[in-house]
């Protein structure tokens, strides 16, 4: 492609707006033009770095033994009001109606049209196991967008989806979406994880998430230091700290005026924050929950959604409700005669001797308090992990660090198939629920995420695999015959063999078109300067330092010799 007919529009300035490197470059390098907030066009550079991994996306799903099909972005409310989901999913959900009233929602994602069409094709067990994906733009009304593609208003997604006869075969067709996922990120140059995450409002058994360590991720990601445990934080679990057992001493109330936080606690009781047992309380739809952690542990929200069973609203209750909760105002709250819905309780604080908690008085607090003896509730785990706790496999400290995620895969059991009716005739000639799984990429977000990894002072690094270009070839002085004429030549050899290769035609300086290939990150760069009387060129490799002086005759050996080691002809 000939860069003088390329819409090209790069910027040396670092927009406002954009606060992360992946942001900032593909603004840069003109890989995208955002529209609206959260909502953004794609060039034609960047496009051609989606079509890439698109590429890599289906070649892997398709030795996979998935078979691609695509569905319609604009769904029916009925569907989703089948499965429960209409008014779960939330505000995030982009809901329209038709000239006729019908309601419809613009697909967040499509657990519900894949089991539709499931339910209305298979019948039997002869034709299982199945699996359908599909590369589609979702939608999303974000309440805030940021980080460009990595959290926007809408996104290209690839959602795949399993469908078993038992979950024996659920374990297959996960697996083998595991072992595909492996390769596309590995294809994509990517230093990932794949750690234990929440399902979140897609439900199921369980799921897991294939994270990208990067210090501006969204996601804490939870690592162990010896084995191989990883999980989200949202997720993740420790080994509860055991407490030195004591003889269970008198339960006194004690006054306890203007103290209300952990801090004052510990100095008024002059004890550590290791003593107390604190107990938040939250609304979750029409339910007063309670909940209490160790006083230096914090409350993690997923884990306590999940124990209830999940709510549209789940939120830390109001003044009002806490004090109709507890007959005192905020910072008295305490177990002990406590009227709320269910009181859950972190197993750290079952193990917990003569320990002090709020007395549901304002100004008093009850000490020596037992679990068992005092207090009961609902046992679980039901806080945040912090890092030096002990890894729930080996005993071994974990590290918390940040993460992106480019891909989550989930085993969906019969969460959607039981609430919508699709069923199979089974090899005993009985009605069975199919077993699903579901598989999602996000496309746009893997190409930010292959930027936050391979990028300098000079622009965006990319690899190979995923590149707009493989090859640019630059005459530096494009008045002088000689130069136009030998980059012309080189640039035809190297399109005839079929390799993506650029002439940067363009009747600007040297400088310009040099900061231009760094900045969009074409791998490969060959000048061609004063030295072409000589019959020699620069060869340069956009993760290099210094450029080569190669024979103007070894330029497409060279460059074969480039690209074979990353499987590129």
């Amino acid at each position: 492609m000939r860069m003088s007919n390329m819409l090209i529009s790069t910027l040396r300035e670092i927009p406002k707006e954009a606060e992360i490197p992946s942001h900032q470059l593909m603004l840069r390098a003109g890989m995208m033009k955002k529209m609206a907030s959260g909502v953004y066009n794609f060039m034609p550079l960047g496009l051609r770095v989606i079509k890439k991994i698109e590429n890599i996306v289906r070649e892997e799903m398709d030795n996979a033994g998935a078979q691609e099909f695509l569905a319609s972005a604009v769904i029916p409310s009925e569907l989703w009001k089948e499965s429960g989901r209409w008014e779960v999913f939330g505000p995030e959900m982009f809901k329209l109606k038709d000239r006729n009233e019908r309601e419809f929602c613009l697909g967040p994602t499509h657990e519900e049209v894949f089991t539709d069409i499931a339910r209305n094709e298979i019948n039997s067990y002869k034709q299982l196991p199945l699996n359908l994906y599909q590369i589609q733009t979702k939608y999303r009304d974000e309440r805030r967008p940021r980080f460009g593609v990595m959290r926007s208003r809408e996104f290209i997604m690839k959602d795949a989806y399993s469908f078993d006869k038992d979950n024996k075969g659920l374990d297959i067709s996960y697996n083998k979406m595991y072992e595909a996922y492996k390769k596309i990120f590995t294809r994509c140059e990517l230093e990932y994880s794949c750690v234990e995450a929440d399902s979140g409002a897609m439900g199921g058994a369980g799921s897991a998430e294939f994270m990208v360590k990067s210090a501006i991720g969204e996601d804490e990601v939870v690592f162990c230091s010896s084995c191989d445990y990883a999980a989200n934080v949202e997720k993740a679990t420790a080994t509860p700290e055991i407490s030195e057992e004591e003889e269970m001493m008198e339960l006194k109330k004690v006054e306890t005026p203007n103290v209300r936080t952990i801090e004052e606690l510990v100095k008024f009781f002059s004890t550590t924050s290791k003593k107390f047992a604190k107990t938040l309380i939250y609304r979750a739809d029409d339910r007063v929950i309670g909940v209490m952690v160790r006083g230096d542990r914090e409350v993690n929200e997923i884990k306590v959604s999940n124990a209830i069973g999940g709510a549209v609203e789940f939120e830390m209750a109001d003044v009002e409700t806490v004090k109709q909760a507890t007959n005192a105002q905020v910072g008295f709250a305490g177990p002990i005669g406590i009227k709320v819905d269910e009181l859950l309780v972190d197993e750290e604080v079952k193990n917990m001797y003569n320990f002090i908690v709020g007395g549901n008085e304002t100004g008093y607090h009850y000490v020596n308090v037992n679990y068992g003896r005092d207090f009961e509730g609902k046992v679980g785990d039901f806080r945040k992990v912090v890092e030096g706790e002990k890894c729930p496999r080996c005993g071994k400290p974990i590290t918390i660090a940040r993460g992106i995620e480019v891909g989550h895969i989930f085993k969906l059991g019969t969460k959607y198939s039981e609430s919508m009716g699709a069923t199979f005739i089974d090899e005993d000639g009985s009605p069975k629920p199919l077993i699903m799984g579901c598989y999602g990429i996000g496309v746009n977000r893997t190409m930010a995420a292959v930027i936050e990894q391979h990028y300098d002072e000079n622009g965006v690094v990319w690899p190979l695999s995923v590149a707009p270009y493989h090859v640019v070839v630059v005459p530096a002085v494009y008045k002088k015959e000689e130069q136009m004429k030998a980059a012309e030549e080189i640039y035809n050899k190297l399109k005839e063999l079929g390799i993506e290769v650029l002439l940067d035609d363009r009747k600007e300086r040297a400088g310009v078109k040099f900061k231009d290939a760094d900045l969009i990150g074409i791998p490969v760069r060959i000048t061609v300067g004063k030295r072409i009387s000589d019959g020699e060129v620069e060869f340069k490799l956009r993760s290099g330092k210094e450029p080569d002086v190669i024979k103007v005759e070894d330029v497409v050996s060279k460059v074969k010799e480039v690209l074979d080691k990353c499987s590129i002809k």
